[in-house]
């Protein structure tokens, strides 16, 4: 409305101008003294209003406002595309698991090419009441399934937090990582050594945190969570044991933060789940309860500048829903049907990160999970072992291209053990 006025009035001037003009030497002095009186008010006028236009107020309803939040949103992610040759079949192809059985698969060699590994997030700051900060963060990427060319989106990450950062203390609340094994080796593969050794993945859940200091350069942190348990469908009604047990998954961890390598400060943490689940075996109401529990280590090392070491071990029972046991979690005895009984595993992964030196960075690591063969039946898997080692070169702040090589080898409770060499090659665009 006041762009419309202004121009009214830009258009007023110029006719009274105009009209000045037509008037000539016709005009008496003191016509012409009443035109330039008006002309001097409208362009004060004039000055006024494009003032008011070019500097609104707090009040006036000209202020920007957000287009669709009053929050500070920071929309993050990357896009990646992955090509991998392996000599030999592995679970599923565009990301190593396993080696399938070389029983029926006799050094079938295999390519793949995808980008579901494209990542989209933001991270949502705000609001700050001077005390307590509130922030929250949703992330996805295209590991949910459907055709390779029209991949179906996956939720990484989706939760709020609620920090004190004066006392060290913050609450998350939604889907996010586990609380137990919280380390990940620098690898090209998706899957980042899982089924190899690294147990850990993403749930919902309820976590509280408390850091505190506990003398020079010595920190504390104490982490506890109430998560889902992700269970299995019965063979009944199709009901999900971890939801039927009727009761969340109990997470914690206790890490302390100190000098040690070279007085590099060093993080080492001790943690561990429990959590049940209830399976039912007939209509009549018999069902069995299974327990799931790990056990974990973790240590991340700096040794020099251009050197980290970063490694984690653990043990326990039914650690399928936690990416271990080689992704076998109950064992259903083919010689007693009824027999129902967790699978145990050990394992862990140790990998050095080394640069970066002027654009290139390197990473190598093992990574083995040990299976009880006592728990499985003939056919089933029971160790699984990679090594690996890449370098990512940097062409620019946000672009990289990287190299992995990879070994992989998967035993079997019976005939079966495979081999397998894998490369892969990637493409990444950070933003």
């Amino acid at each position: 409305m006041r762009r419309t006025v202004y121009m009214l009035s830009v258009l007023l001037v110029v006719t009274a101008i105009g009209v000045s003009s037509a008037a000539g030497a016709g005009s008496t002095d003191k016509e012409n003294a009443k035109l330039q009186q008006k002309i001097s008010q409208l362009d004060k006028e004039l000055s006024d209003l494009k003032k008011s236009i070019m500097q609104p107020d707090a009040t006036t309803s000209l202020v920007p406002k957000p287009v669709w939040s009053s929050l500070d949103i920071q929309l993050y992610g990357r896009l990646k595309l992955d090509a991998a040759y392996d000599t030999s079949r592995t679970d599923n192809g565009d990301y190593a698991k396993w080696v399938e059985s070389e029983s029926t698969n006799d050094k079938d060699n295999q390519f793949n090419m995808t980008a579901n590994e494209t990542r989209l997030g933001m991270i949502i700051t705000g609001p700050d009441n001077g005390e307590m900060k509130a922030s929250g963060r949703v992330e996805v990427d295209f590991y949910g399934g459907g055709d390779e060319n029209k991949a179906n989106l996956m939720m990484r990450h989706a939760y709020l937090k609620l920090d004190w950062p004066q006392k060290r203390f913050n609450v998350i609340a939604g889907q996010t990582s586990d609380v137990i094994s919280p380390l990940f080796p620098s690898t090209l593969n998706y899957s980042v050594c899982w089924w190899t050794g690294n147990i850990g993945y993403r749930r919902p859940q309820i976590r509280l945190t408390k850091e505190m200091n506990i003398k020079e350069n010595v920190d504390l942190k104490l982490e506890g969570a109430l998560a889902r348990t992700i269970g299995r469908s019965d063979a009944i009604a199709g009901t999900d044991s971890g939801e039927d047990a009727g009761i969340p998954t109990l997470q914690g961890r206790i890490s302390v933060t100190l000098p040690l390598l070279r007085k590099k400060q060093a993080t080492v943490g001790l943690s561990g789940h429990w959590g049940k689940e209830e399976y039912d075996l007939t209509s009549t109401g018999q069902n069995k309860e299974f327990n799931s529990w790990s056990l974990n280590m973790d240590l991340d090392q700096p040794v020099s500048d251009k050197v980290a070491i970063k490694a984690e071990i653990f043990t326990g029972e039914n650690l399928n829903a936690y990416l271990g046991g080689i992704g076998q979690g109950v064992i259903v005895d083919v010689n007693q049907p009824k027999y129902y009984k967790e699978i145990g595993s050990s394992g862990g992964w140790i990998a050095a990160s080394l640069g970066p030196w002027k654009n290139k960075r390197f990473n190598v690591g093992i990574a083995l999970d040990n299976v009880d063969s006592s728990d499985i039946n003939t056919g089933d898997r029971t160790l699984n072992r990679s090594i690996f080692g890449n370098v990512i070169y940097a062409l620019d702040k946000q672009t990289d291209i990287g190299f992995e090589l990879s070994h992989w080898r998967t035993e079997y409770k019976g005939p079966g053990d495979a081999d397998s060499m894998r490369a892969q090659l990637a493409l990444i665009y950070k933003f």
